[in-house]
């Protein structure tokens, strides 16, 4: 098998073809301005957008986060944060498509409850459904369970996005089986979204074979948002260069480095 480089390992989504696989969030930052900064700093294409949160043109006497975040520089991926049922979820997109004169690429999440922010499995299932068959590019928020990922994949999302661990708690991947199972019996873009803390994490995440993670708490709560910006896309891709170069066997026992046939004395 011939592995790609890095220079030429693009990352598709829908129709749209990126360099970078590292998508962020703009939320809990200082202010407007360190959210502007970190996300240049960290080189992300796609840059997600909580609707019900943040003012893309709904309130004309407020700070339009558009005006930092250009649709002619970043591919903006509305999505559904706050939603705890699907119609809210579908009516959020619909206002998110009329905002961005068609946009069609959303990210879905409906959350159960607002203390562990898990993924309400059965309203996603349904709203994922409705927003496909409305002609959305839906891209998912799930859990880690390689049944409802791959059922998710086959009624039309675009990319699913099961969480490392819950939102914002920073806790790394906390089952890279799974992951790895999602990865392998996938044919749509799988991205680690929600959990990762620190950039080990998201080298992590791409050495099992995700396409992608999106993160943002780990960088807005970080000390140095902007440092830890730029630690992320290194982190990123190391670890996609990590699986594309094919790390060797682990082994439970030594293995000498170097030749032990043949010495000089």
């Amino acid at each position: 098998m011939v592995m790609k480089n890095c220079d030429t390992d693009k990352f598709k989504i829908a129709d749209s073809v990126y360099s970078s696989r590292l998508l962020v969030g703009t939320g809990k930052y200082k202010n407007i301005q360190e959210a502007e900064s970190a996300i240049n700093e960290s080189g992300a294409e796609i840059v997600t957008v909580a609707i019900r949160r943040t003012n893309i043109g709904q309130d004309k006497t407020e700070p339009n986060l558009l005006d930092i975040i250009s649709p002619e520089k970043f591919t903006i991926l509305p999505n559904t944060a706050g939603c705890y049922d699907a119609d809210s979820a579908i009516r959020t997109c619909q206002l998110a498509r009329e905002l961005l004169d068609g946009h069609d690429l959303v990210k879905l999440e409906v959350l159960a409850d607002k203390k562990t922010l898990f993924p309400d499995i059965t309203q996603t299932l349904y709203a994922a459904e409705k927003l496909v068959n409305d002609n959305f590019k839906v891209m998912v928020y799930t859990t880690d369970d390689p049944v409802i990922a791959k059922r998710l994949e086959e009624i039309g999302c675009i990319a699913v996005m099961p969480l490392a661990a819950p939102i914002g708690s920073g806790l790394g991947i906390q089952n890279p089986y799974n992951i790895r199972n999602i990865v392998e019996n996938a044919s749509v873009p799988i991205i680690v979204d929600a959990g990762v803390g620190t950039s080990s994490d998201a080298s992590i995440a791409m050495e099992l074979g995700c396409d992608g993670v999106l993160m943002n708490t780990a960088i807005a709560e970080a000390k140095n948002p902007i440092l830890m910006a730029s630690a992320m896309k290194k982190a990123v891709q190391a670890g996609r260069e990590a699986f594309l170069a094919g790390r060797m066997p682990k082994r439970a026992y030594a293995s000498a480095s170097s030749p032990i046939d043949g010495q000089f004395f």
